[in-house]
């Protein structure tokens, strides 16, 4: 009886145990209410929730008269809420969730979790299309006319990724045994009629039988590489053979079975490798979206900022405009009186119609970079007709501080390798490498198990009328009385382990040359030293671009104090030559070209203080700053809701 409940409480613990232990929550399943409901969950359906493109009350609360009043915040916080490219990145975590799962239940293979980020488009402020329409330095009044309307490169993002494992997977290694227990059964019915060549062993000329075998039994792997397996199997027969003793009867036989290997396959090191990986990927994925918060945010400053500069730029042509209207008035009067050769008005209207021109430029720019915020700020972009006929009002100008605070290259440089998620990345996977690499050194070991087997067997059954009975030993037979029953039977005879079966032995595959695995191996350590360069060439990249945002950032603020001073001094010029041709000492030519030199002048300051606060966003995107710089919690744009309240709206 002791045997018995030891059976029982080993299939008890195998079953339920293994869940307390090792089984996690499914965090898209909701928990069973009632302890049936356990039986069928783990042939449900995981439930992922349902995407909405629906886009955040924020941007509501933000029209006003059919205009769009953005600040540089409010920017922020709507690409965090409805940007598709964040949106894209909160499933990554669960990803890896599932992949840990797998991991978890056995799974010898991985499937990864995607490292590549995507980066939002340039926008019209960028190089293929700048602000500037000629060079500070230009002698006669010209524009420009776009050659192409639409620059794909402006509007088309692009993508990044942080992998530096390369595209040569690792050997899967040893087998990883199957965690998640099994129960595995059979049962069969079979009716049988075989004619016989000799009556004398069955007592007939045709053996009629009807056969029931069922089987039932438990597997399970642990992290040792033990396989175990628990297996009952019965088989009651009912024949009309004269030589049984019983009929009918039943064989009954509850057995252990145990396979331990010695060498390849053994130890948790190595049966739960792709436990830890998934569980290094779990963190990658969180890296990752860290990672696409950071780019979208540092884009959408850009593209804000680059906004900025164009409406800016656009009031530039405006004054340009009008001092062109101005001047052509001032000439038609003097034309009038006689005073001025007619010529001279035929050159203010060409100056006119130039200026026209610019405008229309960079008034179509400033269309352009509106259409691709508000692709980036909504989750369906125009498709919404109060979102595509709004125009976007920017209202956080560029500050330009009167001062830089200088800080050393190396402390911006060890700033970077703390909060740069791409090196934390990097240096999982290469934690990774070397997990999956223990998996091709231990698949070089020679095979050598240990296997053991524990049954204990039964047998019941009524005695047949037909078989020649005999009560003198070692005649024809001899009913044994405990064998005498039915299932009943067998099963206490199992139980009280009156036949019992044991067994233990070595199982051996030893390769004479083992090719494969010294292949595979000598590739992963390969693929491990090339991951060791990938990642210091991860650690090159960012500190060239610390180092190289630096340098920019000190070059566009030389820029801006020199557009600065440069304007100041054209304005100057600009009034001297008007009051000269006032009085009558210069001539519109003149005027013109200082007009130009001023319009050139204030265009290329509102580019310069563009260039200065975008290398300032881009160096503080290198060093990993820009959401502790904006106050981000990774945790509200998880959820898709930013706690910061939307700017007020001026009034209309």
């Amino acid at each position: 009886m002791t045997n018995h409940r030891t059976t029982i409480s080993l299939i008890a613990f195998l079953t339920f145990g293994h869940q307390l232990l090792i089984a996690q929550p499914q965090v898209t399943q909701p928990e069973p209410i009632h302890w049936y409901e356990r039986l069928f969950r783990p042939y449900q359906t995981p439930m992922v929730p349902p995407i909405s493109l629906e886009n955040s009350p924020r941007i509501e609360s933000l029209f006003r008269a059919g205009n769009l009043y953005l600040s540089l915040q409010d920017a922020i916080s709507l690409s965090l809420e409805n940007n598709l490219d964040i949106e894209l990145q909160r499933f990554t975590p669960a990803i890896a969730q599932s992949d840990t799962e797998r991991a978890r239940g056995g799974a010898s293979i991985l499937r990864g979790v995607p490292l590549v980020v995507n980066v939002l488009p340039q926008g019209v402020g960028g190089p293929v299309s700048p602000i500037l329409n000629l060079p500070a330095s230009g002698l006669t009044p010209t524009t420009t006319v776009p050659a192409n309307l639409t620059e794909l490169a402006a509007i088309v993002p692009t993508q990044t990724s942080a992998a530096i494992t390369g595209t040569n997977p690792f050997s899967t290694g040893p087998a990883v045994p199957i965690f998640d227990p099994a129960i595995v059964g059979q049962l069969n019915w079979q009716h049988t009629s075989t004619p016989q060549s000799n009556s004398f062993v069955s007592g007939t000329s045709a053996l009629i039988g009807r056969n029931l075998a069922s089987n039932i039994g438990l597997q399970k792997g642990f992290s040792y590489g033990t396989q175990l397996g628990v297996t009952f199997n019965s088989a009651a027969q009912n024949t009309n053979s004269a030589r049984n003793l019983y009929n009918p009867y039943t064989n009954s036989a509850l057995g252990i079975n145990l396979t331990q290997p010695l060498l390849r396959g053994f130890g948790p090191s190595v049966n739960k490798r792709f436990i830890r990986i998934a569980l290094n990927n779990e963190k990658v994925s969180d890296l990752v979206f860290r990672q696409q918060v950071i780019e979208t945010v540092a884009g959408v400053i850009r593209l804000y900022d680059d906004l900025v500069s164009l409406v800016e730029d656009v009031a530039v042509k405006r004054q340009t405009l009008a001092l062109a209207q101005q001047l052509y008035s001032d000439n038609q009067e003097k034309v009038q009186q006689g005073t001025l050769a007619p010529i001279e008005l035929v050159r203010a209207q060409a100056q006119i119609a130039a200026s026209r021109q610019d405008l229309a430029n960079s008034e179509g720019f400033e269309l352009q970079q509106e259409l691709i915020m508000k692709s980036i700020l909504t989750r369906r972009g125009t498709a919404d007709p109060a979102i595509r006929s709004a125009r976007i009002i920017p209202t956080t100008p560029i500050d330009v501080p009167p001062h830089e605070e200088v800080q050393p290259v190396q402390d911006l440089v060890d700033q970077a390798y703390r909060n740069r998620p791409e090196l934390e990345e990097g240096r999982i996977q290469m934690t990774n490498s070397r997990i999956s690499l223990q998996g091709s050194r231990n698949g070089l070991l020679p095979e050598i198990d240990l296997i053991g087997i524990v049954q204990n067997n039964g047998l019941g059954g009524q005695l047949n009328p037909v078989a020649p009975i005999s009560s003198t030993p070692g005649l024809i037979s001899t009913p044994d009385e405990p064998l005498v029953g039915g299932f009943g039977s067998s099963l206490g005879q199992i139980f009280r382990r009156n036949y019992p079966t044991y067994g233990v032995g070595i199982q051996l595959n030893l390769p004479l040359k083992n090719r494969i695995a010294q292949g595979d191996y000598a590739r992963d350590e390969i693929n491990v030293r090339q991951t060791q360069v990938r990642l210091q060439q991860l650690e090159n990249q960012v500190r060239l671009e610390v180092e190289g945002a630096m340098i920019a950032q000190q070059r566009s603020r030389a820029s801006y104090d020199a557009a600065v001073e440069a304007r100041k001094l054209q304005e100057q010029s600009l009034q001297v030559e008007q009051e000269k041709y006032a009085n009558g000492i210069s001539t519109t030519f003149l005027v013109l070209q200082y007009q130009s030199y001023l319009a050139q002048a204030r265009s290329t300051e509102v580019a310069a203080r563009g260039v200065y606060v975008k290398a300032k966003t881009a160096l503080e995107r290198a060093t990993g700053g820009t959401l502790s710089n904006h106050n981000i919690e990774l945790g509200e744009v998880y959820r898709g809701k930013i706690s910061a309240r939307p700017s007020a709206v001026p009034a209309p």
